[in-house]
């Protein structure tokens, strides 16, 4: 009969062997962690993120799938505008001609 584990002991078990935490660990955890670090600009938000996190909703009956399926209608919109807009702001910086010094 395998033994339960207590959240102290799987704490203690998690620092005492590095990079179990990576592999035990959720997708849903992984997307989460993501998202806040990319709301808070410390990171990128990526639209497998945003599916994850609303398939977990979805799941678990806090939001219904056509609310789901709205919230990443207007994620991938968002997206697909953030990236045209870095284009277009890369697009720009290249055209723009090098000051010359004056010596």
């Amino acid at each position: 009969m395998p033994a339960e584990l207590g959240g102290s002991q799987i704490s203690s078990l998690l620092e005492a062997l590095p990079g179990i935490a990576s592999v035990l660990r959720s997708p849903v955890a992984d997307a989460l962690v993501k998202a806040i670090r990319a709301a808070a600009g410390a990171g990128d938000f990526a639209l497998e993120d945003a599916q994850e996190l609303v398939r977990y909703a979805v799941r678990r009956g806090l939001i219904g799938p056509d609310e789901g399926d709205r919230v990443l209608g207007d994620v991938e919109s968002a997206l697909k505008s953030r990236r045209k807009a870095t284009r277009a702001a890369k697009a720009k910086a290249k055209k723009k001609p090098k000051k010359r010094s004056h010596r």
